[in-house]
């Protein structure tokens, strides 16, 4: 017997995300079956599904509802930002400091691999802000326009790293290994160029899509963090600051065309106008569950006060051979 009801948020834009009411607190593992069949129904229509009222409870029951898909939950392997583990398969959201935003993107879509569902669980909502926006990647694809489609799906992109010296996330981190030895097998696997660098520390470029097609429904998507990888996305004071210390190419971070040739920062700017207006942002309440499939739809985070616990899981690992 069902006891929620379906419809649209009302933040949402076009049915993203399709809001799923419990009734009276109802058990969500005790609802997982209803669940399933429904979320396979409309997850990749909508791109996103978020449940609201049910009794969740501690991170491994949150666990057991996302592995009760059917997928292995994965490791957050070659990751770009600090995350601690919360149980297996269970990671915290991002640990960067409340004052900052992150920018939508889709999860792991600087690499060739990256999972094709995440769920985020609210165990405790911020006193104000610390929002997930979100936004569908179908629509950012459309209109970001032909000539910078074409222009970043034609010449790729080329995401280079630099690894720790307090600057950024330590490879050892990164890689969960301090042996060099399974790095480079790590990165000779993945197709990313590593080089070891005279303090010690890694650098890494790794050549990756623009855009993608999803495997299921054939959408095209817009799918790559070059706004987000590259310099210009850093508060002036900022980069200006980090290239008085470094030179470019030491820099954390940074993103070129493919070829290696520089991105142009008006180009990544209308990109981050197109952004904007494609998001759809709600408040979180302590106890959602947000589910959604990680190439049709992109997230962020908005800055926020006071404690917050957002915690993620992923699956279905996908990757696209560019080679």
């Amino acid at each position: 017997m069902t006891f929620f009801s379906i419809k649209p948020l009302p933040e949402s834009r076009e049915g993203l995300p399709l809001l799923v009411q419990a009734e009276d607190g109802i058990d969500l593992l005790a609802s997982q079956q209803e669940l399933r069949e429904l979320i396979d129904q409309h997850l990749e229509r909508c791109g996103g599904v978020l449940l609201r009222g049910f009794a969740v409870g501690e991170a491994e029951r949150f666990r057991a509802f996302a592995a009760a898909f059917g997928d292995p939950l994965l490791n957050y392997e070659f990751g770009s930002t600090p995350r601690s583990n919360v149980t297996a398969g269970v990671y915290t959201s991002t640990e960067y400091p409340p004052h900052q935003h992150i920018p939508l993107h889709n999860e792991q879509a600087y690499t060739r691999e990256w999972p094709m569902r995440i769920w985020f669980y609210c165990m405790q909502a911020a006193q104000s802000g610390g929002e997930t926006p979100i936004a569908d990647s179908r629509v950012v694809y459309r209109q970001v326009g032909e000539t910078i489609r074409r222009r970043f799906s034609e010449r790729g992109l080329m995401y280079v790293r630099n690894y720790g010296n307090g600057l950024d996330v330590a490879w050892e981190q990164v890689f969960n290994s301090s042996d060099r030895a399974l790095v480079e097998a790590y990165c000779r696997a993945h197709q990313i160029e590593c080089e070891w660098k005279e303090d010690g520390e890694l650098r890494t470029r790794q050549l990756c899509q623009a855009v993608a097609r999803h495997p299921r429904t054939g959408d095209w998507v817009w799918f790559n963090q070059a706004h987000l990888f590259h310099v210009s996305n850093l508060p002036v004071e900022v980069r200006e600051s980090l290239l008085e210390i470094v030179d470019e190419e030491d820099l954390p971070r940074n993103v070129y065309y493919g070829d290696g040739s520089p991105i142009e920062e008006s180009l990544l700017d209308d990109i981050r106008g197109v952004l904007a207006e494609a998001t759809v942002s709600f408040p979180w309440c302590s106890g959602d569950v947000l589910m959604l499939d990680n190439m049709l739809t992109a997230h962020a985070r908005t800055p926020f006060s006071g404690p917050r616990k957002v915690i993620v899981a992923m699956a279905q690992g996908h990757g696209l051979d560019l080679l």
